[in-house]
């Protein structure tokens, strides 16, 4: 049974997902995203119990690919800086490939009931940490000079998080090139400067 239910409850969230990002969780109505997949609106509480189920859903997919694929990376044994470069890589692919549910942490997170929001405040401020855990292990280790670690983070995250935002798959500029561009602008600003040596 689960097996059958399976692509159907992918077709949903994937219908959710776009809509949440076009319309905005609370304009999308279970009618919408019943029309959007062709089905009766009660057809759909087969599959969810609830709007908010939806997003939830959503949301924890979208941490549980941020930890797997870049907490990992900044909690790993390579050096910080190279930690740094392999994350910044690493959040501009699941953002180039899940721009709209990497949008909607940003723009929806408020809409969970309070309880689920709190929980995934939680796992947001555990992965902005482990951004300022690698920070702060290169400055511990001299590869990056002193600054200030929670500003540096916030900065990282901010221009790489605004990248769904104006991303093109097919522009001019790929994936792995922009993150190796973001990894110069950051990177050669953190390093020490000559006169910081």
């Amino acid at each position: 049974m689960t097996a059958i239910t399976r692509p159907r409850e992918t077709e949903l969230r994937a219908a959710a997902t776009r809509l949440f990002r076009q319309r905005g969780y609370h304009a999308t109505s279970m009618q919408d995203l019943a029309e959007a997949l062709g089905m009766n609106r009660g057809s759909l509480y087969h599959y969810i119990d609830s709007k908010d189920d939806l997003l939830w859903s959503i949301l924890n997919r979208t941490f549980d690919l941020l930890e797997e694929r870049v907490v990992r990376l900044l909690q790993g044994d390579a050096p910080p800086l190279g930690r740094l470069t392999d994350a910044i890589h690493a959040h501009l692919r699941v953002a180039a490939d899940h721009a709209d549910e990497m949008s909607l942490i940003q723009i929806e997170l408020r809409s969970l009931n309070p309880e689920r929001r709190t929980q995934l405040i939680e796992r947001r401020d555990a992965y902005e940490a482990a951004w300022r855990g690698a920070i702060a292990a290169g400055v511990a280790s001299g590869a990056i000079r002193e600054v200030d670690v929670r500003l540096a983070g916030i900065g990282i995250l901010s221009v790489c998080n605004w990248f769904t935002q104006w991303y093109r798959p097919g522009g001019e500029l790929g994936v792995d090139e922009i993150a190796d561009a973001f990894v110069a602008f950051f990177l050669d600003g953190l390093t020490p400067r000559g006169d910081d040596a």
